[in-house]
């Protein structure tokens, strides 16, 4: 490959090589489902993700007809619970019998099933993926047995205050758009779930041409076609021969509404976990790489420049560190740290600093060597696990419409300069700016720290 693939949706076949001699294949079965393949040289086992495109984002308000803030991750817990066929535990025993790990996750823009086998039970793998998507009954007993069972889940994560941060920082940089939202729900709205509303939300989202199948190590991808098209065979998912894949989301950048500048919230913990965040690049910018690079240099590890300033220096903060998130039609940028309450102003400063610098004087080519070293240098070795290469397909299918491989990936971080680091981070100071603290504190703390600097 020599640039990234496109993956256009009317195209019914796609087959190129990647590097490293990985060949990808795509086929659009009838009623739109997608299926890609990468066959991976001397792979004994395959990870098989099952993907529809709905997320947290895609809720609404509970009403008789669609379900409520939480149902979208509500229903990730209920296809394990069993379908006409299959009992929670014949699910939970296909896999531990083969020594496959099975689980799902549930996101902002999606939701994924997914299963990690040998190459022989591939086929076992694909008929239970595909039976838990397309036949769940959603038993109102089990409904109820797994309000319970999330209700836990979110006392767990409001324990972890890291967990609490990351909310926050997400609702206070996204305002009122719905990527706001916690991907979980909260303990009202998950009480206030009905099973009639995640049923319907099921029924209305859950269909052929959302679904798209990633499967990546040891595969022949004719052989995958044919086991999807006869685990399917006894739905209704292959009847609309005419169906096309949906649409992918819109790209545009949302303008964003009830955003916030500051939010603490008191916790009786030893540490204060701060975040400083800010609108940044949709998922599908060609600029992403240019950000990947900036956060390792401001952020990324033991070498980056909060690292060094802010503990090595200061001895400010144990752990400390930037990240970058991105979606559709949002992204955001953010920093985190966790230090003493007296020391959370004086920390929340450094953060805004160091970005400042990154946008007033351009990196050392010391800095640019080192970043470009460790992100190719993870790339490369995430593609050691079948887990990373599925999950890149099916990203790459649902939200970018195209696949970038190792050596194309490699090729845009080379290409990145000093300036265009500088111009990137020029780029995010002159957004709007959050800050959320999570512990022993109050707004009077950070009354000169909430204000963007000139």
């Amino acid at each position: 490959m020599n640039a990234a693939v496109p993956f256009p949706l009317d195209l019914p076949e796609l087959d190129f090589e990647a590097a490293g001699g990985s060949r990808i294949r795509r086929s659009i079965l009838p009623g739109g489902i997608r299926v890609l393949s990468e066959s991976v040289p001397g792979a004994r086992s395959a990870t098989i993700g099952f993907w529809v495109a709905v997320g947290s984002r895609d809720e609404y308000h509970a009403t008789a007809a669609v379900s409520g803030h939480g149902s979208t991750h509500f229903l990730e817990h209920l296809l394990f619970k069993g379908t006409p066929t299959r009992s929670a535990l014949d699910i939970a025993v296909a896999f531990d019998s083969v020594g496959g790990d099975s689980n799902a996750m549930t996101a902002k823009e999606f939701t994924c099933y997914y299963a990690k086998v040998r190459d022989s039970d591939v086929p076992m793998a694909i008929g239970v993926l595909a039976d838990m998507v397309t036949n769940s009954t959603i038993d109102s007993g089990e409904f109820e047995t797994e309000r319970g069972v999330i209700l836990e889940e979110l006392s767990h994560a409001a324990d972890d205050p890291g967990d609490v941060a990351g909310n926050a920082l997400f609702e206070s940089v996204f305002g009122d758009h719905p990527l706001g939202r916690p991907v979980g729900g909260t303990p009202y709205t998950i009480e206030q779930a009905t099973r009639h509303g995640v049923w319907d939300h099921y029924r209305q989202h859950y269909r052929p041409n959302e679904l798209v199948i990633s499967v990546a190590g040891s595969v022949d991808h004719d052989d995958l076609v044919a086991l999807v098209t006869r685990a399917l065979d006894h739905t209704d998912w292959t009847r609309d021969d005419g169906a096309l894949p949906v649409d992918r989301r819109p790209s545009t950048p949302a303008t964003l509404t009830g955003t916030r500048s500051l939010q603490t919230i008191p916790r009786p913990i030893e540490q204060v976990h701060l975040m400083l965040g800010m609108p940044a690049l949709v998922a599908s910018d060609p600029d992403r790489v240019t950000l990947s690079m900036l956060n390792a240099v401001l952020g990324g590890g033991m070498s980056s420049r909060l690292f060094t300033e802010i503990r090595e220096k200061r001895g400010l903060a144990y752990a400390v560190y930037s990240f970058a998130g991105a979606h559709s039609d949002a992204g955001m940028q953010g920093m985190y740290a966790a230090c003493a309450p007296r020391n959370a102003a004086a920390v929340a400063d450094l953060m805004r600093d160091e970005l400042h610098k990154l946008a007033e004087t351009p990196v050392s080519d010391e800095e640019l060597s080192r970043a470009y070293g460790q992100l190719s240098g993870r790339a490369a070795l995430g593609l050691e696990d079948s887990d990373v290469r599925m999950s890149l397909l099916g990203r790459a299918e649902i939200t970018l419409g195209e696949y970038m491989d190792l050596d194309e990936n490699i090729r845009r971080l080379a290409s990145v300069t000093a300036t265009d680091i500088a111009d990137m981070a020029a780029r995010l100071v002159a957004q709007p700016q959050s800050l959320v603290a999570v512990g022993a504190v109050d707004d009077d703390l950070f009354s000169d720290a909430d204000t963007p600097k000139e």
